[in-house]
């Protein structure tokens, strides 16, 4: 779930498995995974795979 929230600077990502807290949601903020998302872009490594972002 990606909802309105605050930046915290910090995300994980994955490839084919969910990432998830203790609880089993899968969350981030929209500002934290528009960070995730350029980031990862700009780093070029995970060209054409599967990415999961959470925090």
């Amino acid at each position: 779930m990606i909802t309105p929230g605050e930046r915290t600077g910090a995300y994980r990502t994955g490839d084919h498995q969910l990432l998830s807290d203790g609880e089993g949601n899968s969350h981030n903020s929209a500002e934290d995974y528009t960070v995730a998302l350029v980031d990862e872009l700009q780093r070029g490594e995970l060209t054409r795979r599967l990415v999961h972002v959470a925090y």
